[in-house]
């Protein structure tokens, strides 16, 4: 018996795994992937048109970038579920909107149309009953002190020279985001509970939880 059956976990189940920058999607994707034998989806940044353009003009690229990565979410979740699921993914559909096209509508670099355009084209395409949304959604949440030190640690050149404003808002965002999702079961876990890279027996634990709390969050539904 693998440890997927072990804890209950279906072979057709889709895990997102969310979480502001730091608290180690990547890493709790590939170790969850690995002991459940399931897929992996990651997110394909390389392959963006728009990001280039975004990043020299943050006004007016920002409702494309959101709307190509809206598209191209939208077509990596079809195809998990088309496939017939058993898939660990890093980053959420749902942060995009509740995140970051609104924190552009709010800082003034997305125009109020394209913002109410963008989430209204949003809601229809996968806030609906037949959009097919995660069993469980995996939130890695740590205080901003806890995360600013593993950016300095283990960040992109990129992340460690960005101002330390921008990770106090993006914190502050994720948490008020979190606190009102509602789009499927969502799994809170405290990134100063475990440690993937040097506890081998961290990732059945996880596992375990994760059982747990499906077989409770079924139980609910029914």
């Amino acid at each position: 018996m693998n440890i997927r059956e072990k804890y209950g976990i279906p072979s057709n189940a889709v895990i997102t795994v969310a979480g502001t920058v730091g608290v180690g999607k990547s890493t709790m994707t590939t170790k969850l992937a690995e002991a459940l034998q399931f897929r992996t989806s990651f997110e394909k940044v390389d392959a963006n048109p728009y990001l280039d353009r975004f990043y020299d003009d943050f006004k007016k690229w920002s409702f494309h970038l959101q709307i190509y990565f809206l598209a191209e979410r939208f077509k990596e979740q079809k195809r998990m579920f088309e496939y017939g699921g058993g898939f660990v993914q890093d980053r959420s559909i749902y942060e995009d909107t509740g995140i970051f096209a609104k924190m552009h509508y709010e800082k003034g670099t997305m125009d109020p149309i394209d913002y109410e355009t963008y989430t209204n084209l949003f809601e229809a395409m996968v806030m609906t009953p037949y959009f097919p949304h995660p069993d469980v959604l995996i939130y890695l949440e740590g205080s901003i002190e806890d995360i600013l030190a593993r950016i300095q640690e283990r960040g992109r050149a990129m992340e460690q020279q960005t101002p330390i404003d921008y990770w106090l808002e993006m914190h502050e965002r994720y948490e008020k985001w979190i606190d009102s999702f509602n789009a499927c079961p969502v799994l809170r876990l405290n990134i100063n509970d475990y440690d993937l890279l040097n506890d081998p027996k961290c990732t059945e634990r996880i596992t375990e939880r994760i059982g747990h709390f499906m077989k409770q969050t079924a139980v609910l539904r029914k």
